[in-house]
């Protein structure tokens, strides 16, 4: 059994449901980032032992939200070390835009993964792009390099799309399991 971390920021609590479903699928310890960018109290003893991490923050202008860029910026520690290396690593996100410009934040999640030396694992899921798809399928935002949610700004993360939050427990899973077979 592997132990996966989802280390995580959340502004109005849609990237904490994210979190949540992403580690419900992982069978993974939620690891949240406060308002103020930091870990709490052990957070960052339980990112070492983790054999796989799995980082989400919403999509802010285009990238990761300010307080989690922190924590990245405070990873530097582990980096210097290569604390890290060779962990599997994976990134969620979620924005109040079909497009939002999310790939540019897991593009960010998987920069910082491959410069701590670790192993990048996608969503291994096929995109709902057919005529029949609906917009409650798995993977309708059609993201092959993390998971990826939409929730419109006015909407309360009670309202998230229970396909968007399957798309993040499957990838979770796929992060657990690829986790374990590298540790085995």
């Amino acid at each position: 059994m592997s132990k996966v971390v989802v280390v995580y920021h959340s502004g109005y609590g849609h990237t904490q449901r994210m979190a949540q479903s992403v580690a419900d699928g992982a069978g993974a310890e939620l690891l949240a980032i406060d308002a103020d960018g930091n870990l709490p109290e052990g957070g960052w003893e339980t990112l070492a032992a983790a054999d796989a991490i799995i980082m989400g923050s919403p999509t802010y202008m285009g990238t990761v939200s300010w307080q989690f860029k922190k924590f990245a910026d405070a990873s530097s520690k582990p980096w210097f070390s290569q604390q890290w290396k060779d962990k599997i690593f994976a990134g969620f996100t979620n924005s109040a835009t079909m497009n939002g410009d999310k790939l540019s934040t897991l593009h960010y999640l998987f920069t910082l993964a491959m410069q701590h030396s670790g192993i990048w694992v996608g969503t291994g899921l096929m995109p709902s792009n057919s005529k029949a798809a609906q917009r409650n399928d798995v993977n309708y935002v059609g993201s092959f390099s993390g998971a990826m949610a939409q929730s419109p700004s006015d909407a309360g993360a009670n309202e998230m799309l229970p396909g968007d939050l399957e798309t993040a427990r499957l990838f979770g899973q796929r992060v657990a399991a690829t986790a374990a077979k590298f540790k085995a």
